[in-house]
Formats: structure tokens, C-alpha cells, sequence
């Protein structure tokens, strides 16, 4: 009776250290999250006084109540929505199927040594090539339109997916492999029981890289070929010296980025959220 007591009482001191942790936790995941919001608002606060008092030149920085006047607007008369989705769009697409594309490519070149010692010089000098130089090239082999986007923000996307991964493949403990090849276990069998679960973290993150760079490959595409999409109402906004459009459409990228990156968090959390920490 005595020994159940005491594991009873050990089970209730166990859970009250968890349950003491859990809110710690929350208690310094709402502190970040009040510091960052205030820090925010103070940054807005500040940029609409100096706006206003005319520290700065509002004809290229504006301020924040003109730029959320011209979102209101575009929104209402319905303008805003169409470029917006336009862009979403493109960015969803080119983040999907780069993050794909780069996975795959980086379990071919893992599974053939060979094709890894050919590749790997190509693939340090794409990564260096500034990307904004492809897009003419894509221009003209594609057309003015939705692949030439496409194709921009891949040159940007796939490579970055491959690197991140392939070297996550190449840091798995050797011992883990050695284990598996030790029991007569083919390279299928050492990709799919230790490879592929050891990188899964980092083929998950791999994700959050690529919201941004989906999102500078789509702009950078828009700049050059797009007559809609927020990349578009940049370039129209600096053609009219209309400012505030440039800034608003920023301020939207900024947000429909933020909330992106916030879903890749969540779905990383609720898929890692179960696997034991190395």
C-alpha cells in the first residue's frame, strides 16, 4: 500500500512539473508575442508622426493611415482582389512544386554517387547566378505570362530545396546506416527506415526557406512580364509616382507572407510534434 502511494504521489509530482512547464511556455509565448506587437505598433506610430510632421519625404515613404486608405479603397472597388489572388496563386504554385521538384532531385543525386560528384559543381554555380538574369531567358523560351513566373521563382526554389536536403541526408549518423547495411538491408531500405526519417525535420523547415523564396521569385517574374499581381502594381506604382500604391502593395505582400510562413509553422508542429528529439 505504501509503495502504491508513493508512485501516486510521484505521478502527481510529475504532472504537476509538466503542467508548471506547460505554462511557463505559454506565459513567455504571449510575452513574445506582446513585445513583438508593441514593437510593431510603436514602428507605426513613429512612421505616421514623421510622416505627418514631414521628417521624411512622404512623396516615396508615405505614411501609414494613406496606405491603409489606399488598400480600403482598392478593396472596396474591388481592384485589390484580383492582383492579390493573381500573385497567391503563383507564389502557392511555384512553392508546392519547387519544394517538390528540389526533394526529388536531392534523393536522385543522394542515390547515385556518381551523379552527385558530376552535379555538384552545377549546382554551386547555378546558386551563385543571380536569378533576375534567367528571366529575359524564360521570357522568350516561354512567352510573356504565367509559366515565365512559374520558371523564375523554380530557378530559385528547386536549387535552394536540393542543397538544404541532399546535406541533410549526407549528416545522418553513419553508425544508424552501418546498423542497417549490417543486417543485409539494400540502399531502398536504408533510404526509407534511416535516411528519409532523420531529414524529415529538415525537409519540413526547408518550407519556411521557401515561402520567401517563392515569394522574391514571383515578384521578380511580375516585374518583368505580369500586367497584374501585386508585382505589377509595384512597377505601376513607380512609373505614376504613386507611392503609397508601392507601399501598400508591399505592406500586402509583407502580410499574405507573414500568414503563409504562420501555416508552414503549424503544419511543422503538428507534424514533428510527435517524433522524439534527438
Amino acid at each position: 500500500m505504501r509503495d502504491e502511494a508513493d508512485r501516486l504521489d510521484e505521478r502527481r509530482w510529475i504532472q504537476e512539473l509538466h503542467h508548471e512547464y506547460r505554462r511557463g511556455r505559454r506565459s513567455q509565448r504571449r510575452l513574445v508575442t506582446g513585445v513583438q506587437t508593441a514593437i510593431l505598433l510603436f514602428l507605426f506610430v513613429l512612421w505616421e508622426i514623421a510622416g505627418r510632421m514631414k521628417w521624411i519625404d512622404v512623396l516615396l515613404f508615405s505614411y501609414p493611415s494613406k496606405i491603409f486608405s489606399q488598400i480600403g479603397k482598392d478593396a472596396v472597388s474591388g481592384e485589390l482582389w484580383g492582383h492579390v489572388g493573381v500573385t497567391v496563386g503563383e507564389t502557392m504554385a511555384g512553392f508546392l512544386l519547387g519544394t517538390l521538384l528540389g526533394t526529388l532531385l536531392a534523393v536522385l543525386i543522394w542515390w547515385s554517387p556518381f551523379l552527385s560528384k558530376v552535379l555538384d559543381p552545377y549546382m554551386v554555380v547555378f546558386n551563385s547566378m543571380p536569378k533576375v538574369a534567367l528571366g529575359p531567358i524564360f521570357i522568350v523560351m516561354f512567352g510573356a505570362g504565367f509559366t515565365a513566373i512559374l520558371m523564375t521563382t523554380l530557378s530559385i526554389t528547386v536549387i535552394i530545396t536540393t542543397l538544404v536536403v541532399y546535406n541533410s541526408f549526407q549528416e545522418v549518423d553513419s553508425n544508424l546506416i552501418k546498423v542497417v547495411r549490417t543486417f543485409g538491408g539494400s540502399r531502398r531500405d536504408t533510404f526509407q527506415k534511416v535516411i528519409l526519417p532523420a531529414s524529415f525535420p529538415a525537409i519540413v523547415s526547408t518550407l519556411k526557406v521557401n515561402v520567401g523564396m517563392a515569394w522574391v521569385g514571383v515578384i521578380v517574374g511580375e516585374f518583368l512580364v505580369a500586367k497584374n499581381g501585386l508585382g505589377y502594381l509595384i512597377i505601376y506604382g513607380f512609373q505614376v509616382f504613386n507611392f503609397t500604391l508601392v507601399m501598400s502593395s508591399l505592406l500586402i505582400i509583407a502580410i499574405v507572407a507573414t500568414l503563409m510562413y504562420q501555416a508552414v509553422v503549424y503544419v511543422e508542429h503538428r507534424l514533428l510534434s510527435g517524433r522524439p528529439h534527438r
